[in-house]
């Protein structure tokens, strides 16, 4: 077996990961700026859901939770990988043109029913409107992480990682353009988003061809592989999408609340880097490699690598769940406070940031233990797990709302987190020491908290004596990356000094990774 090789895959698809996620920083920022907090933007936050929520469950969630483990097997024992491919391909396209097909005759109903606090005011009508332009996105994005998926099993991570750098690049150019002209800068970020689609596939199925994997369209087939696909990855659907899920479940509880559907998407968005650069990366890394150890027969060396990829996850998850709690106001005001988005904007995302932030290592393990059960072809117990972590998210959001108002889906969101995280560790019991975490880890994550901790009292009390510098235009954005280099700083020296990390480590796996 050709190894995966772990931390240089995690750096790799977390640098492009990091790429889009600054990039789209500066989408949300000319969105705030140009847009603002409102009915357009509200109306704009729930179309461009509908295809995100759904290309979770159709690529990113199902297919690929079911579709790559299969595919990696293959190509550990020399198959037909390219003939299965093929076929998931053919059975993919023609269920997401009858999704589209039905989204767009139902359109009024699918924002009905997970915006319905829009019906009677302007919103509604503008939702559906954005809806039908959008929605189509998810056929582009849907056959583009299948091809993904293929580039990942093979141990290739950057083509599929730098595709939705794209879409920012494409969303922030049209901005731009829209504000120079004078036209409604909505308008052309809404048509904008299946054009950099389109580019996002074409990308990813180029440097699939050039790994010597060919597909193209052709006549699905229900074999009995195929059918064991669908079996696999009906639930998996649900397990992989729940967050998708609860956030939409926050939409319907906001929605009544004004300008509370843009604060929760800001805030969403801001926890969602180092969702994205740590989780997203080493989801995409672990699960082809755990699949790929696990057919060889190497527990050792599939217990070594979650072990590995845990120390890298709460590394860089812990110190930034401390630095949304310790700072959120002047992280805010300094990325968004401009244009149209004011001071009571700013306070109301700040909290929804700080909330969230407590959920943060919850999301991130979700994907650190979920390819424990999808490497072995298990997603229905995630899906059970999911559907706890639902009834859990959906009873607190409705629940806390008359008492805290706006805030009860970040609320809900992170206690839905932590508990389908308690359920998937529950559950990984019966996997035997594969699925449990070996010494060095243990050893390394009491050292994480606790230089994470120096950091947070280092950024608490340089942000409470300076607190003046984040009002002054001439000094904010200095004073933020002032701030973000001394948190930096402290954490590392700190994990160095008290053994939590070893830098050195991640040298050694960039030069591996350039030899590559």
């Amino acid at each position: 077996m050709k190894p995966i090789k772990l931390l240089s895959g995690f750096l790799t698809v977390g640098f492009w990961t990091l790429a889009s996620r600054v990039l789209g920083f500066a989408r949300e920022i000319l969105l705030t700026a140009y847009v603002g907090p409102g009915p357009v933007m509200d109306a704009f936050v729930a179309a461009f859901r509908l295809p995100n929520m759904f290309r979770r469950f159709f690529a990113e969630g199902a297919f690929n939770a079911a579709f790559v483990p299969m595919f990696a097997k293959k190509l550990e024992v020399g198959e037909d990988a390219q003939g299965f491919a093929q076929a998931a391909f053919n059975l993919l396209l023609m269920a997401v043109l009858v999704l589209v097909g039905l989204g767009m005759v139902f359109m009024p109903g699918l924002v009905w029913a997970t915006a319905n606090g829009f019906a009677g005011d302007a919103r509604f009508d503008m939702t559906v409107g954005f809806g039908y332009i959008v929605f189509p996105y998810i056929l582009f994005m849907s056959l583009a992480a299948l091809f993904s998926g293929v580039l990942n099993a093979t141990g290739r991570f950057a083509a599929a990682a730098a595709a939705p750098v794209l879409l920012n690049i494409f969303a922030c150019t049209a901005m731009v353009a829209g504000a120079v002209v004078g036209g409604e800068v909505i308008t052309w970020l809404i048509w904008t988003i299946p054009v950099a689609g389109v580019a996002q596939l074409a990308l990813v199925w180029r440097a699939t061809e050039k790994a010597g994997i060919r597909l193209r369209p052709g006549r699905p087939r229900l074999t009995p592989e195929m059918r064991n696909l669908v079996r696999v990855a009906v639930p998996a659907a649900l397990a992989m999408g729940v967050t998708q899920i609860n956030l939409v479940v926050g939409q319907l509880v906001a929605s009544d609340i004004e300008n509370a559907v843009s604060w929760l998407f800001v805030a969403d968005r801001l926890y969602q880097l180092p969702l994205g650069v740590v989780g997203i990366a080493v989801g995409i890394v672990l699960l082809p490699d755990l699949s790929r150890r696990l057919r060889a027969g190497d527990e050792t060396g599939a217990r070594d690598a979650l072990s590995r990829a845990g120390e890298f996850s709460l590394m860089l998850t812990i110190p930034s769940t401390v630095a949304f709690l310790v700072m959120p106001v002047p992280l805010i005001s300094v990325l968004y406070e401009r244009g149209a988005t004011g001071p009571e904007d700013v306070a109301a995302i700040a909290m929804a940031v700080a909330v969230y932030g407590v959920g943060l290592p919850s999301f991130v393990l979700h994907k650190l233990l979920q390819p424990l059960y999808f490497a072995r072809e298990d997603t229905r117990s995630p899906f059970h797990y999911a559907l706890v972590a639902m009834v859990v998210n959906a009873g607190l959001a409705f629940g806390l709302k008359p008492f805290v108002g706006w805030i009860a889906p970040a609320i809900a969101a992170t206690a839905a987190g932590w508990v389908m995280v308690a359920m998937l560790m529950f559950g990984a019991r019966g996997m035997g020491e594969v699925a449990r975490f070996d010494a060095r880890f243990h050893h390394r994550i009491w050292r994480i908290i606790a230089a994470s901790a120096v950091m947070g009292a280092v950024l608490f009390a340089v942000t409470t004596q300076f607190a003046w510098a984040f009002n002054l235009p001439s000094w904010r954005y200095l004073a933020l990356l002032g701030l973000i280099v001394l948190g930096a700083v402290s954490y590392f020296g700190a994990g160095q000094v008290l053994g939590a990390f070893k830098l050195g480590e991640f040298k050694r796996a960039l030069r591996r990774g350039n030899r590559s």
